[in-house]
């Protein structure tokens, strides 16, 4: 039986306040030297993080996982432009500037559609030790089956609601063995995290996800003005950005690139322990205390 996003752990749930928006999060509070930021994708939430946030915190980083704005317990705009990369890229910044008044560097990291946000921020002068990218690409998402499921769930979802929507998206995982196979406490959740969530993020979020252009030439630039180190990570099996695409995209960057085995779109709950043995070392080097 896998908890996945259900994974029992030990951080707080606060809210962070600043001038955007009021945003849902979850932090661990054990002394640390850093504090790491964690942005979810698209449908996601802070608990796609809960199975590393301990492994995080035993390694001396503060884990700070968050909702954006309209994700699941995070309120947001009723307007879509809100929502694409460049806008919620804002938001990060300043997510970004409150943890760092704190007093310790900020790494960040984005999975999928948030890795586009992440990317947005540092754009936006975000002021960061640290960027990873997880599950993420150099711009829009490419054909395939993700892609088709966003022009199916759009009208869906703009003339029936959420409700709706997740009937079909459920009708849809249950063709999945691994679907199949989920605690019923897990299903719940995940339906519950999407019917809460705003009708305006999901549409936003996913315009952004079939029209980012390209910007790993002025990311690759900016990181390189800053002197900011960065990390792209896949799973082995990932099918939204496919693996050599997120290969291509670390050597743009002049970045690391490392596969998690075992994993596919998602190693932070696929496989959350190769993810650590990935992550752990590369910041820990960034911040001075690894080899």
């Amino acid at each position: 039986m896998t908890f996945a996003q259900l994974t029992p752990h030990s951080a707080e749930r606060i809210d962070l306040r600043g001038s955007h928006s009021r945003i849902a999060a979850l932090r661990t509070t054990a002394p640390a030297k850093a504090s790491v930021l964690l942005i979810p994708g698209y449908t996601g939430s802070k608990e796609d993080f809960a199975p590393i946030l301990d492994g995080i915190a035993a390694a001396g980083l503060r884990a700070v996982a968050v909702d954006l704005p309209g994700q699941f317990e995070s309120p947001g705009p009723a307007d879509e432009a809100s929502y694409l990369p460049v806008a919620l890229g804002g938001v990060v910044a300043e997510l970004v500037e409150i943890l760092a008044a704190e007093g310790n560097p900020v790494l960040l990291l984005g999975h999928s559609y948030g890795g586009l946000v992440a990317r947005a921020a540092v754009l936006a002068g975000a002021s960061i030790a640290g960027l990873a990218l997880l599950g993420s690409g150099p711009a829009e998402l490419p054909e395939g089956h993700r892609r088709d499921a966003l022009a199916l769930g759009e009208p869906l979802l703009r003339e029936k609601g959420l409700e709706a929507a997740y009937a079909v998206r459920e009708q849809i995982n249950a063709r999945f063995p691994a679907w199949r196979t989920l605690p019923e406490e897990l299903k719940a959740f995940h339906r519950k995290r999407f019917t809460s969530s705003s009708p305006f993020g999901l549409l936003g979020m996913a315009d952004g996800l079939r029209r980012e252009p390209d910007l790993v030439d002025a990311l690759a630039e900016r990181l390189h003005e800053q002197k900011v180190p960065a990390l792209v990570v896949a799973g082995e099996r990932d099918d939204a950005w496919s693996v050599p695409m997120q290969r291509d995209m670390a050597a743009r960057l002049g970045a690391p690139f490392a596969l998690v085995g075992n994993a596919a779109h998602s190693p932070n709950t696929e496989n959350p322990a190769g993810l650590l043995d990935v992550l752990l070392p590369a910041w820990l080097a960034w911040l001075g205390g690894g080899d």
